[in-house]
């Protein structure tokens, strides 16, 4: 028998849960679904959204041929076959056939210049989905001729109605006496995924004894999963939990197990582009400032991994990782960043000071644009105490130095400088 997840994939528009931004009443995939004139697009989403159920139940509602490829099955001559078949389906004023493609950002420049010439001429409509951003990913010419589509993960509400009515309808948990007595636990080991949501639940009640009332509470959860974590994590279910694993101990800088979880990625068969480019996030997050030289070994490594594959590959990645972990650390980059985000949503755009504003014509000269500005190069020791922020702002602070060498020294001098302005 198949598992729940594949038994509660919905068939119909009205039956899919979640992504109501996207597929909600007059949302703007919904429209071009119900007018039937759906342009090529990828959806980007994390595991477990329903990116593949969505583009299923497009086809059918549409009522067009559907090919499906997976990117890590399928090679060029795969694709080819698959647009000779849809040049085959075209029959007079016939809709194009749809070519959905899982994991889009998996397939290679060539595979993807395979599709381009058949998306360009109308042989198909391509729906992709990807857990990557395609701006990485998808090829420039294949990515202006798709809309792109974000999905998110489902929320608390949806899903514990995915959890309902799969009690209610799936065919055999609603012959069995289950009740759910809290959610949270089932809601908490999912982590918005529905796919692995459905894999819980199925987990719990196939430990239902036979005849007797199935009450589902936190703890009878959290006990049957972590005695059975090879069971729920079975087919790769912990892609991002190790991830974010690897990540966690170069925060932590502990070098053994980030380079641990580095052999856990790649052993799963884990995308390299994928745990570079993670780094290269860490790099900034994480350390910054405090060794700004991670982020160019973290971007190095990108170009190195693009350059030579695995499995040579391993051994630049676990440099870097082993790197990064003992690195000295710094989040005031990011809390700079975060800082500055909230003074713009709390103030809105305010004005920019006449004196830093650009005067490339006479009308602006004329309203004193760039007056008064004075050229740091001027002064002695290429400084000169001006306002660079607007008026209301003036004397707040986003960036704070963190207690680490390299940033002390970046305090004294702006203490130097700005001491009574910042009190550095």
């Amino acid at each position: 028998m198949p598992p729940l997840a594949e038994r509660m994939r919905p068939k119909r528009l009205d039956l899919y849960i979640g992504q109501k931004k996207l597929v909600g009443p007059n949302a703007v995939l919904r429209q071009a679904i119900d007018t039937g004139n759906i342009p090529s697009f990828i959806l980007w989403g994390p595991p477990g959204v329903g990116k593949t159920t969505l583009a299923n139940i497009i086809a059918n509602q549409l009522k067009r041929p559907f090919h499906a490829l997976s990117a890590i099955a399928s090679g060029v001559k795969d694709i080819r076959e698959v647009i000779a078949k849809a040049k085959n389906q075209r029959f007079f004023d016939a809709k194009n056939p749809i070519l959905f493609i899982d994991e889009i950002h998996r397939f290679s420049k060539s595979q993807q210049d395979a599709l381009l010439g058949a998306v360009e001429k109308g042989v198909v409509t391509l729906m992709g989905a990807t857990t990557e951003n395609p701006s990485f990913e998808v090829i420039p010419a294949l990515l202006s001729r798709a809309q792109v589509y974000v999905l998110e993960h489902l929320n608390k509400t949806e899903m514990i109605e995915m959890i309902d009515q799969a009690i209610e309808r799936d065919e055999v948990l609603k012959t069995r006496d289950i009740e759910v007595k809290e959610y949270d636990a089932l809601l908490r080991f999912s982590g918005g995924d529905g796919r692995k949501l459905y894999n819980v639940l199925e987990l719990v009640c196939n430990f239902q004894q036979l005849g007797e009332k199935l009450e589902i509470t936190n703890q009878h959860v959290t006990h049957l999963i972590q005695e059975n974590l090879s069971i729920y994590d079975k087919g790769g279910e912990a892609h991002y939990d190790v991830a974010s694993a690897f990540i966690k101990s170069i925060r932590g800088s502990d070098p053994q197990a980030a380079v641990y979880w580095l052999a856990r990625m790649l052993d799963g068969g884990e995308d390299i582009k994928f745990i570079a480019r993670r780094m290269i996030i860490s790099a900034s997050e994480d350390i910054g400032l405090a060794n700004p030289n991670a982020l160019l070994m973290a971007t190095t490594c990108l170009q190195a991994v693009q350059a030579i594959g695995m499995p040579e590959a391993r051994i630049t990645l676990s440099q870097t990782a082993i790197y990064l972990a003992i690195s000295p650390k710094s989040n005031s980059a990011y809390m700079a960043i975060g800082k500055a985000l909230s003074a713009v949503k709390q103030d809105g755009h305010l004005p920019i000071p006449l004196h830093l504003r650009n005067a490339p014509t006479k009308l602006m000269k004329d309203l004193n644009y760039g007056v008064d500005y004075k050229y740091s190069h001027d002064y002695e020791g290429n400084f000169v105490n001006q306002e660079f922020l607007p008026d209301k702002l003036s004397g707040q602070s986003f960036w704070e130095p963190a207690n680490n060498p390299q940033e002390e020294k970046q305090r004294a001098m702006m203490r130097k400088l700005w001491i009574e302005k910042y009190g550095y």
